[in-house]
């Protein structure tokens, strides 16, 4: 396991530990310990202390703390009481978080998890199966506004359905895959229902697929298509003309996941692959469940629509 510790060191006054636990509504998700003002994606811990030190662990291969910089603050709304206040989340955010009071010669401490809920993708290179190192597994999930999913997100997704038969790298350097519906190809009818575990693999030298995710979207996906098909260079010229750009895989995922976005055309994305999204299922409209139906990645002088990505300030 590679792991990252970062730390935020704060000099307080007070006498015991509490912790609050109000309540969040927005595109993230957590477990009961965190909350915000309601609109906008926040981690909210209090406490009475003298000395807290706050540390992050996250499985991730580099260790900085400038991602932190005005993100996180202190509030101290009562007297003998400080809340370190995080706003904008990241998807990197996702991890434990120990919380150490120092006071004299006495210490306590507890740990907090924030797991991010969202959306699992499955994704692969441009040119077939099996295609990208560990490294160009991370990158790949950043040009889709996303990241590595961890075992716990694919998990969750194997639970709500997620069935994919090709393997793929997760954010610990393992490789596994989920099947909800056992066969010849995936491990045999004789295995049970499950997430198909490779093993740790080696991170420069193995290649696979890969599994991403996605837990939030800041704007706004939809279909354009204005007068006819476009190419893929005339559907990123479109999408600019209308102050957009074209949007990325995550984001048509956390459309479809967050926003019911459901369109049966298919469209253009940024990685130049071509896909649309179904909450309803319908007649010539791909499978009988829900998904991202996606049509690969065609030559670029092919005809579709695109989906285009404005984002909230735009």
């Amino acid at each position: 396991m590679i792991r990252c510790l970062q730390t935020l060191l704060l000099l307080l006054l007070g006498t015991r530990l509490t912790q609050s636990a109000p309540t969040i509504q927005n595109n993230f998700f957590y477990r009961d310990l965190f909350g915000g003002n309601g609109n906008r994606e926040s981690m909210h811990i209090m406490y009475h202390f003298i000395w807290l030190q706050v540390s992050h662990t996250n499985k991730c291969n580099t260790c900085s703390f400038s991602p932190y910089l005005g993100r996180v603050q202190l509030r101290r709304d009562v007297p003998g009481d400080a809340a370190l206040f995080m706003t904008e989340l990241q998807l990197n955010d996702t991890g434990r978080y120990r919380c150490e009071v120092v006071d004299g010669l006495e210490d306590k401490s507890t740990f907090i998890d924030l797991e991010l809920r969202g959306v699992v993708f499955p994704y692969q290179h441009p040119r077939g199966r099996y295609l990208l190192s560990f490294l160009g597994a991370q990158q790949v999930c950043e040009e889709q506004d996303s990241s590595l999913a961890t075992f716990t997100q694919l998990l969750q997704s194997w639970k709500e359905g997620l069935n994919w038969c090709n393997a793929g790298w997760l954010a610990d350097g393992t490789v596994q895959y989920p099947i909800t519906r056992p066969r010849v190809p995936c491990g045999g009818h004789g295995l049970a229902a499950g997430v198909r575990n490779y093993g740790r693999r080696r991170l420069h030298l193995h290649h696979y697929d890969v599994f991403c995710f996605t837990s939030s979207l800041r704007g706004r996906v939809y279909y354009l298509q204005p007068y006819r098909k476009m190419n893929l260079t005339e559907a990123q010229q479109v999408c600019h003309e209308d102050g957009a750009e074209v949007a990325k895989v995550g984001q048509l995922y956390a459309a479809w996941q967050f926003r019911g976005l459901d369109h049966c055309d298919a469209g253009w994305l940024a990685d130049g692959s071509v896909r649309y999204p179904i909450t309803r299922p319908r007649k010539n409209c791909g499978p009988s469940e829900p998904g991202v139906r996606s049509f690969g990645f065609p030559p670029p002088q092919h005809k579709h629509g695109v989906y285009c990505y404005k984002s909230v300030d735009e």
